[in-house]
């Protein structure tokens, strides 16, 4: 886990800089950031979800490798859309990548099914992210075959990977994640997601077939995933306040993350009617919701990562140092966003770069809590 996490934090404070220096095609930066972090990161962290909601043991050492895996294909991608490689292992890369995850959503499946009584609801998120994910791998193998459909195809990729794949497992998780971070049960959680599944799986379906196809469907789709987002936001208010959310760190993130989902969803309302360009649009994305989002999950979740089994006093250490700064970095993303937004590119930059600097700030201060601290 530590590993997979580091590699993606490295991943993407590269595609970062280079985005930021104008260095690398755009293609081989994004998927630098996406195929190699968050793909890789989002897998292990099914691995380590999955075996709680299904009340089943740890998974096999195959099953922990296969984040490792999902890295290499995705590097082996950038290589291929850098010009590095020839183009063709780009597709090499994506069959990979979709058999890692028919790997995965097999085991997940499994696991469900062998729990005694029913699983939490949350591993039907999982499944329908990678079930997503699986679809947007068969839309880069498409492009080889319908090449002149190349535009539909990539804008269903790009919006099956941001909403179907990431968004799915964001707010599978997130239900659960941020009561967790600020040390309370939220009994509407499980009832959230056993009601909202379907619902916010069809909505990125009609969203991303909107997308490439026919863009009045995709505000439909943008509707009801925004319903959601806001009536989840809702639902954490009414349980806990406004305060504790915004006190802690950690939580201020994972709420700044949906804040930044809704956002974007605006945005992307406004592209889809060609009132603002698409880059902006998917620069929003990473500041407001994807760097929140993971900034904030790493949080909570490094430490135990860290440090399995019972609570100890350097895991409690640790996280204060990961949550220290984490209402301001919140703070910093989200203006990096309406930045971008706004075609802003120059302080978007800059906002963005101040909030990774805060959180790598906390993260090196983190890592040198040992268990002398005991």
């Amino acid at each position: 886990m530590l590993s997979t996490a580091a590699l993606t934090l490295l991943a993407l404070l590269a595609a970062a800089l280079l985005a930021l220096a104008g260095a690398g095609t755009p293609a081989a930066v994004a998927h630098l950031a996406f195929a190699v972090g968050i793909v890789p990161l989002i897998l292990a962290a099914m691995t380590h979800f999955v075996p709680v909601l299904t009340r089943t043991g740890d998974p096999s050492a195959a099953i922990r490798r296969l984040p490792f895996f999902a890295q290499f294909a995705g590097l082996t991608a950038v290589l291929g859309l850098q010009g590095w490689l020839p183009y063709h292992v780009v597709y090499a890369a994506a069959a990979v990548d979709f058999v890692l995850a028919a790997i995965l959503l097999r085991w997940i499946v499994r696991r469900a099914s062998a729990t005694l009584g029913k699983p939490h609801p949350g591993w039907r998120w999982y499944a329908g992210a990678l079930a997503l994910l699986m679809l947007a791998l068969l839309t880069i193998l498409a492009t080889a075959v319908l090449p002149a459909e190349w535009v539909a195809w990539r804008r269903l990729h790009l919006h099956l990977n941001t909403l179907g794949l990431v968004g799915l497992a964001a707010f599978g998780t997130l239900p659960v994640l941020l009561p967790t971070a600020l040390g309370q049960a939220d009994p509407e959680a499980a009832g959230w997601l056993k009601r909202r599944f379907w619902s916010m799986f069809l909505a990125v379906v009609l969203l991303a077939a909107g997308a490439a196809f026919y863009w009045p469907v995709s505000v439909a789709g943008a509707a009801i995933l925004l319903v959601l987002a806001l009536g989840l936001v809702a639902q954490w208010l009414r349980r806990f306040g406004p305060r504790p959310l915004l006190a802690d760190g950690a939580a201020c993130a994972l709420l700044a993350a949906v804040t930044g989902w809704s956002l974007c969803l605006l945005a992307g309302t406004l592209h889809a009617a060609g009132l603002i360009p698409a880059r902006p649009t998917l620069s929003a994305w990473a500041a407001a919701f994807l760097l929140p989002l993971v900034t904030g999950a790493l949080s909570q979740l490094l430490p135990v990562w860290r440090w399995p089994g019972a609570r100890t006093p350097e895991r409690d250490a640790m996280r204060r140092q990961l949550v220290a700064g984490g209402s301001w970095r919140a703070l910093a993303f989200l203006a990096a966003g309406v930045a971008f937004i706004a075609d802003q590119g120059t302080p978007g930059a800059a906002f963005l770069l101040a909030g990774m600097l805060i959180f790598a700030s906390s993260l090196l201060r983190a890592m040198r809590i040992s268990r002398s601290t005991r």
